[in-house]
């Protein structure tokens, strides 16, 4: 199994204009005789998943969502340099119905740095329109965000029924995995999107 979760802590880097993460240690057992920590945090920092609520008028919490949503064969396609993510003709032999796409950009590196938050690349139209033809669950990325202001290509998967999984870590890890399937479930929450744990296991 890889671990593809960025490790909740204290002060965790957040989307511009969220909300600071806390996670504070609230009791000691060495003085109350019991631990305790307390969590202050909005649905989008670390690693997380978009649920169609987001940016769409869709009225589900992602706690509704049928589990099948969060799991599924995947793949990981690496795009390297690029900045433009477009869809390419050689994906059709990577990418079957119903999966779930792992997209590594290599950006995940930078994550915890103000690099992360810049000119990152992003996802055009094309790869969109392409995946969302192909009905495939989910795309996860190792970024903020597959997109910017005004946020068109998360608009056109989240109302597709693509869910969006943001911030991942350690996909360097998976061209050598073989054929996996990813296991990404959020808390039972009533609320657009939630933090996860998502890992990749090999199959």
């Amino acid at each position: 199994m890889i671990d593809l979760t960025h490790t909740i802590i204290d002060n965790l880097q957040v989307y511009p204009g969220d909300e600071n993460l806390s996670l504070t240690r609230q009791k000691d057992f060495s003085t109350d005789k019991f631990t305790d920590f307390k969590l202050i945090t909005g649905m989008h920092a670390g690693t997380h998943i978009d649920g169609p609520m987001h940016l769409t008028q869709d009225d589900r919490y992602i706690s509704s969502l049928p589990l099948t949503s969060f799991v599924g064969k995947a793949c990981v396609i690496n795009t390297g340099s690029e900045m433009d993510i477009k869809w390419k003709e050689s994906y059709s032999e990577i990418i079957k119905e119903k999966d779930i796409i792992i997209i590594n950009t290599g950006f995940g590196r930078y994550f915890g740095t103000v690099k992360y938050l810049i000119d990152n690349p992003v996802i055009n139209e094309s790869f969109a329109a392409a995946v969302i033809e192909r009905g495939i669950k989910m795309i996860g990325i190792d970024l903020m965000s597959p997109d910017s202001q005004p946020h068109k290509i998360h608009k056109m998967l989240l109302s597709a029924g693509i869910l969006i999984a943001e911030n991942l870590a350690n996909l360097d890890r998976l061209s050598s995995i073989g054929s996996f399937e990813v296991i990404a479930l959020p808390l039972k929450i009533n609320s657009d999107s939630s933090p996860a744990r998502i890992i990749a296991r090999k199959i």
